[in-house]
């Protein structure tokens, strides 16, 4: 089993960036997938990107291409996630979430581990 914590939420303005970390303790990270989602007030928990347990494939929403990274440092067992050209419509509290599946998957019930949550409030 693997926990999962979350940190670098905050308030931030329009066009800004912020860097999410997702800690893992338990379990190696490199035997999971690890995703992150996002959940904006009274919308459903929806899919932000992903990097398979390989470490070497990523998937991205269309919502969040070009302007999020997701990274892996596989010697501290942390995900990153990097958000730049930070947008309003980007608030949203902000989870990682583990399967041990190898591929990317994009559903939230996909994924058995997940971590409390950190906020991000985009100001314009």
């Amino acid at each position: 089993q693997v926990q999962l914590v979350e940190s670098g939420g905050g308030l931030v303005q329009a066009g800004g960036s912020l860097r999410l970390s997702c800690a893992a303790s338990g379990r190696s990270f490199s035997r999971y997938t690890v995703g992150w989602f996002r959940q904006a007030p009274g919308k459903e928990r929806e899919f932000v990107t992903a990097i398979s347990w390989i470490g070497t494939n990523t998937y991205y929403a269309d919502s969040v291409k070009g302007r999020f990274t997701i990274s892996r440092d596989s010697a501290k067992n942390t995900e990153y996630l990097q958000m730049s050209s930070l947008k309003p419509e980007d608030t949203a509290v902000y989870y990682c979430a583990a399967t041990q599946t190898v591929r990317i998957l994009i559903t939230p019930g996909a994924y058995d581990y997940w971590g409390q949550g950190t906020q991000v409030t985009v100001s314009s």
